[in-house]
């Protein structure tokens, strides 16, 4: 049977590329957490934490060797577990019963987008860490941070050391930080379809009438206007969907229902919680591969230049958008 690193290889190769040193060294780290799952008697074995720049290959990785494990396993994006985590501790009445809930029964959790920048969240995640050790569930995250840039706000970070001091003892940390972002050309990792236009230039479907204006239901009896809805195809208006007060759970919830999404009015936003928004909304619908359509009031690179620092993420994932916003004859899947 082969190990995860001689998989890589080949996984790589249909793809048509050859792993750089990088992602070679973060494969070997995680060949060998999964010799440690596959031993028996069952012991703890750390996981593995990747960080590194964006479009260096993480996701793919994480989801590789998510793919290829045969242990009881569970891989979600940061926000969607601790949105759903957030509900489970509603409707349970406890945190520590919500993460029990989650977690019963796995050997190893994939977390994608590991970040932490709410004092209350960083709370919650070091709760989850001792119980990821005690219960002896590995885990494999990828992030944009080294552990110890956690929670950078100064005036919380201190309350997140906990966490930081788990994290370091529950993975082996592994840089990635190939010589190439996979996402800043056309490249074999890259996922997420969609285009970017601004100002005059050709949409690529009719623009929304009047009459196909449509009130879409949101948590907490919140109602939130799109511009059209056309079977699985939505239109939104970005102040409408990000500069009201929405949650991940909201976003979540949508992406459910649509596969192509069209966002029209964009620029950047008059708040930094609108922009967070935007940033939440774009992990999202990434996550999920689905097709997503900009329409700004100015090239790309002007918005990005606008936007608030710490948005390299983001701006990394739009970049895809960005390969066919000059592709008029491009139609919405």
């Amino acid at each position: 049977m082969m190990d995860f690193d001689a998989r890589l290889t080949v996984i790589a190769a249909a793809r048509g590329f050859t792993p750089d040193p990088a992602q070679r060294a973060a494969a070997t780290a995680l060949a060998e957490l999964e010799r440690r799952l596959r031993r028996r008697p069952r012991r703890w074995s750390p996981g593995v934490y990747l960080h590194g720049p964006v479009g260096r290959g993480k996701t793919f990785l994480a989801d590789a060797f998510h793919a290829a494990m045969d242990v009881a396993r569970l891989r979600m994006s940061f926000h969607e577990f601790f949105d759903t985590l957030h509900d489970t501790t509603f409707r349970l009445g406890s945190a520590d019963a919500a993460i029990e809930h989650h977690v019963k029964g796995l050997r190893l959790l994939v977390f994608d987008e590991f970040q932490v920048d709410d004092p209350g969240d960083a709370a919650l995640l070091t709760r989850l860490l001792r119980v990821l050790r005690e219960r002896r569930i590995s885990l494999v995250a990828t992030s944009n941070h080294h552990p110890r840039d956690l929670l950078p706000n100064p005036l919380y970070h201190h309350l997140f050391l906990p966490g930081i001091a788990l994290i370091k003892e529950c993975t082996t940390v592994v840089e990635v930080h190939g010589p190439h972002d996979y996402r800043a050309k056309d490249a074999p990792l890259g996922r997420f379809a969609g285009g970017y236009t601004y100002d005059d230039k050709p949409l690529w479907t009719p623009q929304p009438e009047e009459h196909e204006r449509t009130r879409l239901p949101c948590g907490g009896g919140r109602t939130l206007d799109a511009l059209a809805v056309r079977g699985r195809e939505a239109w939104f208006d970005f102040a409408e969907l990000c500069e009201r007060p929405l949650s991940a759970r909201d976003y979540l919830d949508l992406a459910e229902r649509f596969d192509t999404w069209v966002i029209s009015g964009v620029r950047p936003a008059r708040s930094a919680d609108g922009w967070q928004r935007f940033a939440h909304l774009i992990d999202i619908l990434y996550d999920r591969d689905l097709a997503l359509y900009l329409v700004a009031d100015r090239p790309l690179p002007e918005l990005l230049r606008d936007s608030p620092t710490g948005t390299e993420r983001t701006a990394s994932r739009l970049s895809l958008l960005a390969r066919t916003s000059d592709v008029s004859s491009s139609s919405l899947r």
